[in-house]
């Protein structure tokens, strides 16, 4: 089934101000996304908005990890750890198995380290025991075997290493996918839409007043209730519901490199900074994503990025395990940061849980905040169940417990389909293997439907920049039915041209008058 969405915008704008729905959203990341998804499903006429692109923010600032969280075990929080497994498991075999993709972790354990051989055994163990082993025996390996795994790693005072599975995606186009799966649930979403005003009726918001932030059109939409779901602005939207509103969060920080990849590594880097953190080093998009800082942060959101101290930082970490030859400067290819929303209160935000925070306003306005990746469909779950039984409002029984685990579109193996990509052409004009693999892990089956605009414009099966797989079929497929509207929205979440450093001058220009078209 295609979504054509370009040519729509105007429409999609008229469609919001003249219908009223039983729930708006108010927030396009994970969250908010989860949520208009589940609530599709479930048959409510559900409407999302957002003030910048789907997942543009935190969203897609993650550490592209689904994850049962490891560390956890270190809090003994043995329940969230094997909720967060069954989730992993359950993108990982239903939901997005053309999306979410395996990987081995190597935890290297050093001489004068913070953790010994014997607990990190036994606490591997556990993990992948809290996981039903379905990704194996967590265990204790030799540092040869550790090596051949990650040949990156230094051998020096290297003692032995443990070694555990979890999961991993391109969280940018997750993101896009559960969009679609929104829309074609029967969601109505427009993204670069500013939520200016609340509308109110006796008392209660019954609706936001928007502008479009692309041409400076206003226009309303009314719904019988309303999700602030965004993210780190979420006291800003209680505090326009009530200007009293006490905070509700505080923010962490969290930056994250990507850097050029010299050799081959075979399973990703979990290294013990200390008793509680840790540092990534994970093989990803052909590159090395490391990471990640957390620190509380109390500026803008919309300001935040990764600063030369947070480089410094993230490289002096990774050289604990990783050699000095893969940790360059000159091989960033980019920085980025995104804010975790936590509880508010005291303490060190590195220790603060990874909560979802749900509050109700004076005005009847619910906002959450909060959450993972990893759990982003069970929070959607969570939340839709709150709505179903608001006092007064409800919107059905039970409304979570009945939905099933949906795939997301393009559910196919990537295998395959890149086969088929590669194959099914003329003699003598063969997709790349390469770019047929790229669109096989980005878009699953949809890919076919990329690789149609090839036929119909053999210009478009071209890179976009040499040094990349991406396409130009992929730009124009991004603006006519994923929603891109902005250079950025298609170079850096509908593409992987800026985390590979490729989103040159020249090519963000000749980007923009694509979009123009």
């Amino acid at each position: 089934m295609t979504i054509a969405t370009r040519g729509t915008r105007a429409e999609t704008r008229a469609e919001l101000s003249r219908t009223t729905y039983d729930l708006l959203v108010i927030g396009g990341g994970i969250l908010g996304t989860s949520v208009t998804w589940m609530a599709a499903q479930a048959g409510l006429r559900v409407a999302m908005v957002d003030a910048g692109d789907f997942a543009g923010a935190t969203s897609s600032a993650s550490s592209k990890l689904v994850h049962g969280g490891l560390r956890y075990l270190q809090t003994g929080n043995l329940k969230l750890v094997a909720e967060n497994h069954r989730e992993r498991r359950a993108l990982a075999a239903d939901v997005a198995p053309h999306l979410v993709t395996p990987l081995s972790f190597v935890v290297p354990i050093y001489r004068g380290g913070p953790h010994g051989a014997a607990k990190l055994g036994a606490g591997v163990f556990l993990y992948s025991a809290l996981s039903a082993f379905g990704d194996g025996l967590g265990r204790v390996v030799t540092p040869q075997q550790a090596l051949a795994r990650v040949p990156a790693l230094r051998a020096e005072g290297l003692r032995a290493a443990a070694v555990y599975g979890d999961h991993q995606m391109n969280d940018s186009r997750v993101a896009v996918m559960t969009v679609r799966a929104a829309v074609e649930a029967g969601a109505v979403v427009l993204n670069h839409a500013e939520v200016v005003g609340l509308r109110t009726a006796r008392g209660t918001v019954s609706g936001a007043e928007l502008r479009d932030r692309l041409d400076g059109g206003e226009f309303g939409v009314d719904a019988h209730l309303v999700l602030n779901a965004t993210g780190p602005w979420v006291d800003h939207l209680r505090r326009m519901e009530d200007p009293a509103a006490a905070p509700s969060i505080r923010l962490s920080k969290g930056a994250h490199l990507v850097m050029r990849r010299h050799e081959p590594w075979k399973a990703a880097l979990t290294t013990p900074i200390d008793k509680y953190r840790v540092s990534f080093a994970i093989p990803w998009e052909d590159h090395l994503l490391l990471g990640t800082t957390d620190e509380e942060y109390e500026g803008d959101p919309a300001g935040v990025r990764a600063t030369d101290t947070d480089i410094a930082q993230i490289l002096s970490e990774a050289g604990h395990a990783v050699q000095d030859s893969q940790l360059r400067r000159e091989d960033i290819t980019y920085a980025f940061a995104g804010l975790r929303v936590l509880p508010g209160g005291p303490g060190r935000v590195a220790a603060a849980k990874r909560e979802t925070v749900v509050t109700r306003g004076r005005r009847g306005m619910l906002s959450v905040a909060g959450g993972k990746w990893t759990t982003y469909r069970h929070i959607g779950r969570l939340v839709l169940d709150i709505l179903a039984h608001l006092p007064g409002r409800p919107l059905g029984d039970d409304l979570a417990a009945i939905l099933p685990a949906m795939p997301l579109p393009g559910l196919a193996s990537p295998d395959a389909v890149a086969m088929r990509l590669f194959t099914e052409r003329e003699p003598g004009a063969r997709m790349d293997p390469l770019v047929a693999r790229h669109l096989a892990a980005h878009y699953g089956s949809i890919a076919f439907d990329v690789a149609r605009l090839i036929r119909e414009d053999p210009s478009l099966g071209e890179r976009i920049h040499p040094d990349g797989p991406d396409i130009w079929a992929q730009a124009v497929y991004a603006r006519e039915h994923e929603w891109a509207a902005t250079v950025d929205d298609v170079v850096r979440r509908r593409t992987t041209l800026t985390i590979r450093g490729l989103d040159t001058a020249d090519v963000r220009a000749r980007v923009a008058g694509l979009l123009t078209k």
